[in-house]
């Protein structure tokens, strides 16, 4: 089998932007396009590399691991459109791809209404259907109402179908944003620029990418020593470096700094949108059932899950935000509009486990009680200027700077790398083949062992 060239890799590291490779596979990935390449490394970066490719299940051809590699997909309306060729005229056979497509399925809801005389969104069963002398009129006079009343039914349900899949594509970009931050919505062409941003925005979004673990400590750390090799590349050649790219993953003032202000403001503004969206989501979960803010400890009848996707992707983009607003020298909007952080729901046994272990609540959770709700914030409903999280900080004594409620976080220290666990529900387990069994059979399936400890960074 011929070795791949650098195009077929830059391609597979740039497909891993929105997986979920394992930082070993993704290390090895890059080896092999030095490789291609011919590229000679520096003794740092070469050992760790092969500190982390040594595990990659690429070097096994037995290499297996239960996890997934894939963000959890929503389920498209491919059943409904093929139902809708079989049932309406205009509607031709379409490709699987068009059942992940709202745009397309939108347009087939709209021709086939046209055919039995139904506007989009007339979803009422009662007052929306024609009687008979309305479809008579319309030229249906030949379709039965059973055969009428199917293809409403149809078209109803396709509605909300289209309604569910558009909220769970928002929700999974939410996901992969808040673990990732905008590193999917690289293009090829500026990821792949330079291999050397391509190496080291690929390793660190794998790392980002990387499921949380059950525990009562900080969960592991993105930024590792094999980041730091990496970055350090990109440190002695800033030249040929697209720092851009990596403003998208990676915004330490060091990063920006080689970023043009028109740049940093297209990442703001893109930033900025997506603040409002999650906060969004957070206040629809807030609203279904409001949390217990002094404590922020599962009850019964909590949208755990949807809050904790939520919350990690404002802190993510929270972020970036002060990051872009402090290198354009625009922070002084933050002494009118300082939104604080967002912290998780943390499991009851987790909270226990924190207690014996001689443990608390974060000193974090008693400033966000404290403070307006984003979505108020960002709303202009209640203000939250610096001043007044300085103060409630304060009041907690929390350090508002070094605990990044008024500034940017400070630029992390690279930390020793570890092999990716395999995971059950956040537990880790030795072997795969145990993890894929222990799965199978529901083990650890309890509420608490699906959430993983409170994290705040």
């Amino acid at each position: 089998m011929p070795s791949p060239t650098s195009e077929q890799l830059l391609r597979e590291l740039h497909a891993s932007l929105t997986l979920r490779k394992r930082p070993e596979d993704v290390a090895r990935l890059i080896q092999d396009l030095h490789a291609a390449q011919g590229t000679d490394l520096d003794t740092a970066t070469e050992a760790a590399l092969a500190k982390a490719a040594e595990h990659s299940l690429r070097n096994l051809w037995h290499g297996y691991t239960s996890m997934r590699e894939e963000f959890a997909r929503p389920v498209g309306a491919q059943r409904q459109l093929a139902r809708a060729a079989d049932l309406f005229a205009s509607v031709p056979d379409l490709p699987d791809d068009a059942g992940d497509d709202p745009a397309r399925i939108e347009v087939v809801i709209r021709q086939a209404g046209e055919e039995i005389g139904r506007a989009y969104g007339q979803n009422d069963f009662g007052t929306d259907r024609l009687n008979r002398t309305e479809r008579t009129e319309a030229g249906l006079g030949d379709v039965s109402k059973r055969q009428y009343n199917k293809r409403f039914r149809l078209l109803r349900r396709m509605e909300a179908k289209l309604a569910r899949l558009i909220h769970e594509q928002r929700r999974r970009d939410v996901v992969i944003t808040g673990k990732g931050a905008l590193a999917h919505v690289l293009p090829y062409e500026l990821f792949a620029a330079d291999p050397d941003t391509a190496a080291f925005i690929a390793y660190i979004t794998a790392r980002g990418h990387m499921r949380s673990v059950f525990t009562n400590g900080r969960q592991r750390q993105v930024y590792d020593e094999v980041a730091e090799a990496l970055f350090e590349r990109l440190r002695n050649h800033p030249e040929r470096a697209c720092w851009y790219a990596v403003a998208h993953v990676h915004p330490t003032s060091e990063v920006l700094t080689h970023v043009s202000d028109q740049d940093l403001t297209r990442l703001l503004v893109r930033w900025n949108a997506f603040l409002r969206q999650v906060a969004g989501l957070l206040e629809d979960a807030w609203n279904r059932h409001p949390l217990e803010r002094d404590t922020m400890i599962v009850r019964r009848g909590d949208d755990s899950s949807t809050w904790n996707q939520a919350a990690q992707a404002w802190n993510t983009a929270r972020a970036h935000w002060f990051a872009l607003l402090t290198e354009l020298g625009q922070d002084g909007i933050l002494d009118r509009i300082c939104p604080g952080k967002v912290p998780r729901l943390m499991a009851a046994d987790v909270a226990y486990w924190h207690r014996m272990s001689g443990g608390g609540l974060h000193p974090d959770t008693h400033v966000w009680a404290d403070l307006p709700l984003p979505w108020e914030v960002l709303r202009g409903e209640k203000e939250c200027p610096r001043s007044l999280v300085e103060a409630v900080c304060a009041r907690h004594r929390v350090d508002p700077i070094a605990g990044a409620w008024t500034a940017p976080r400070t630029a992390a220290e690279a930390v020793a790398f570890r092999r990716t666990p395999e995971l059950v529900h956040g537990v880790a387990v030795a072997d795969p083949l145990m993890a894929g069994a222990l799965r199978s059979a529901g083990v650890f399936s309890g509420k608490g062992k699906r959430a993983a400890a409170q994290e705040w960074t």
